[in-house]
């Protein structure tokens, strides 16, 4: 059933631009890890992977959104790295 996937989906998005907003204004990578953000973007790779070649429905969308979310976090990640090592932290 696509609306179960779905709600997991939303409720799993609605945590990203909380996780984005406090990368951006914290400008330190402190409790995060590049690793979970990158194991978080793959399962959603297989997840989108799994709606083009089997189930193609408009769940894919709530992939693709999560996708960019994760992806806006894990840059945020590698710029506060940069920020961090500028500063000295």
């Amino acid at each position: 059933m696509s609306i179960l996937e779905a709600g997991m989906l939303i409720c799993f998005g609605l945590a990203w631009p909380v996780s984005i907003y406090k990368s951006y204004t914290s400008k330190t990578n402190q409790g995060k890890s590049i690793g979970f953000l990158l194991v978080i973007l793959v399962g959603y790779v297989f997840g989108i992977l799994n709606k083009v070649f089997g189930h193609m429905d408009w769940v894919i969308w709530l992939y693709a959104l999560n996708f960019l979310m994760v992806s806006a976090d894990a840059m945020l990640y590698i710029r506060n790295g940069r920020l961090m090592a500028q500063s000295g932290k």
